[in-house]
């Protein structure tokens, strides 16, 4: 007679067959048979890993490892899925027993694995939807069915006592709603989330499903209460960063239901800030939410009494409102008014802050012409202190200005500091060499001071030089070299654009080379007299004082050269003087032969060096 390993005589062994006398073993408490049989399978038939005898077989595995307290292999071997194809029984004896260790004193509540473990299957046994496995298992122990009333009544119960358990070793852990055992068995619940194999010290289910249970199951200030103690800084909320993603949208959901509750509870600001934090997480409002958004703007920053009004607040508050409604005209009408409002009120207390008010007011309604005038008036302000030298003209803006005038054509300061902007814009691009930027400033200043409307091109350029020759006259130029320096390329520069014929910016040029050349007579060395002279400011013969100042100093240094034992300079020196003195006739270079074919005009700047 053939007799298996089950003891069972003429039967083919068959893996089916071994678990199943393994799992009925194991619910007679045959312990000691149930492990060979499982070594037996292994034996025989391999660890299954896809089939359907790889449940039965890990839950066995698990359900004896937990018999021995191993309960890192317990949680390794339990299966994650398909628990039907085990012995209800199985998986209520495991059940019974994670359960019973977390319930265990000594600290022993921190092992996450249990407690996976033990959610994910009370979740399977006590599952509204499909007990019927569980109930039929409960009917063949007690011998007799179990009434409706009965089973409803103790699944309660055990609910329950899981939830009970859970939620006390969640205060003990100091986990928040997020990490919380009982938010993973409630989730468990709804549907398979836990696996107990995955199961981290921090979180039993991923954050994001944590707080999709959270926020879909009535308990969305739970999850802000619980992410803000972990990001205090709701600055930062954002659907596109990736510490919030995972989050986001439920984050959104709940912040927007907690805006519509405090809109109810008249706590106006914290309302908006959440819907303005749950738009930046990528929200659309809804038709309620818009409601609630606009009756908060209403009534944001004040009171009916009027006596708690608050502008700051206010502003703030209906700033929020119009960035999460822009297009509402009447809210962006009323944030205009209320900045207008309070720019006004601080118009001689804190300038700048008005001046920021009516410039808001005027982005929110470019139109406003309340805003503009405010902010007009401020500007004439400006105006009126840079004109007295009270603050530096670069403080205004030519196209501020500009649009004074536009609105006020009558207003004359701003004329005239547009006059004065572009007077000082032309003498700049003329001593640059910029001209024709120099005669289209005038062309403005003409225009802005004296109202003409037409003009030509010998007008202009007579202003100009007109220009120039003033900004050389400025006191307390000639005391310094630099001074005189620009002193005299202005008027070179104004000498140039009167023309060849001889006037008055070439005779103001002429003297102011020669003040320049006594200047450094007295205070610098005969080489600077000289280098001057070779820079060809002045021809020689055009002015008798600046040739003697020039041909004394070519004598300075000569002499200077001389007692220094340079006689070649020296003469070199003292020859070009003689040129200078001589009125330099017409006659051939100095050091090179005469030019030939054609009559050579030198003035001697070019030969005496």
């Amino acid at each position: 007679m053939q007799v298996d390993d089950t003891g069972v005589p003429g039967r083919t062994v068959t893996a089916e067959r071994l678990l199943d006398t393994a799992e009925h073993a194991f619910l007679r408490a045959e312990f000691t048979i149930v492990r060979p049989l499982l070594q037996r399978f292994q034996r025989t038939f391999g660890t299954p890993d896809a089939d359907h005898n790889a449940v039965p077989y890990a839950l066995l595995r698990a359900a004896l490892a937990a018999r021995v307290g191993n309960w890192p292999e317990a949680v390794r071997r339990c299966p994650n899925s398909d628990l039907d194809l085990a012995a209800t029984g199985v998986v209520h004896a495991l059940a019974v027993s994670a359960l019973r260790r977390l319930g265990e004193e000594g600290g022993r509540y921190t092992e996450s694995g249990t407690a996976a473990l033990a959610i994910a299957l009370w979740a399977y046994l006590l599952d509204e939807e499909d007990s019927g496995d569980f109930r039929m298992f409960l009917t063949e122990r007690r011998g007799t069915p179990v009434p409706d009333e009965v089973w409803e009544q103790a699944r309660r119960q055990l609910l329950g006592r899981v939830t009970e358990l859970l939620h006390t070793l969640d205060v003990r852990g100091g986990r928040d709603a997020l990490a919380a055992w009982e938010t993973a068995w409630e989730a468990e619940r709804v549907t398979p989330v836990v696996a107990p194999s995955d199961a981290g010290p921090d979180s039993l289910i991923r954050l994001g499903r944590a707080a999709l249970h959270l926020v879909s199951h009535g308990r969305g200030f739970d999850l802000l209460d619980a992410y803000t103690a972990r990001h205090p800084d709701l600055g930062s909320w954002t659907a596109d960063s990736p510490g919030h993603r995972a989050c986001a949208d439920s984050l959104a959901r709940a912040l927007a239901e907690r805006g519509k509750h405090r809109v109810e509870a008249k706590e106006w600001s914290e309302a908006l800030a959440d819907f303005s934090t749950a738009v930046r997480l990528g929200r659309a409002l809804g038709a309620e939410e818009r409601k609630a958004v606009l009756r908060a703007g209403a009534n944001v920053g004040r009171s009916r009494t009027g006596h708690d009004y608050s502008p700051i607040k206010r502003i703030q508050g209906l700033e929020l409102a119009h960035a999460l409604l822009p297009e509402d005209r009447p809210l962006a009408r009323e944030l205009t008014a209320e900045l207008v409002r309070q720019g006004r009120k601080v118009l001689r207390n804190d300038p700048g802050q008005s001046r920021n008010r009516f410039s808001r007011a005027l982005v929110v309604s470019p139109r406003d012409r309340d805003a503009r005038s405010g902010l007009d008036d401020h500007l004439r302000a400006d105006v009126l202190r840079v004109l007295d030298g009270a603050q530096p003209r670069e403080k205004l803006r030519v196209g501020e200005v500009k649009g004074l005038v536009r609105r006020d054509p009558g207003w004359a300061p701003a004329r005239s500091w547009l006059k004065d902007h572009y007077i000082a814009k032309a003498v700049t691009a003329a001593s640059g060499g910029r001209i024709s930027v120099a005669r289209s400033a005038v062309h403005s200043m003409i225009r802005y001071g004296d109202d003409e409307d037409s003009f030509g091109e010998e007008l202009v350029d007579s202003v100009l030089v007109d220009l120039l020759i003033d900004a050389a006259r400025i006191p307390g130029a000639e005391r310094t070299r630099a001074g005189m320096e620009h002193r005299i390329d202005l008027l070179s520069t104004a000498a140039g654009i009167e023309g060849p014929v001889r006037g008055r910016a070439r005779e103001e040029h002429e003297a102011a080379v020669l003040d320049l050349a006594e200047h450094l007579e007295a205070t610098a060395s005969p080489s600077d007299v000289i280098e001057l002279f070779l820079r060809d400011r002045i021809r020689t013969g055009v002015s008798a004082p600046f040739d003697w100042t020039v041909e004394t100093a070519y004598l300075r240094r000569a002499k200077t050269r001389e007692e220094a034992g340079d006689l070649g300079g020296a003469q070199h020196d003292r020859t070009c003087a003689e040129r200078i003195g001589a009125g330099l006739p017409d006659q051939g270079l100095l050091f090179g032969p005469a030019p030939h074919g054609h009559h050579y005009d030198d003035s001697g700047q070019e030969s005496l060096f």
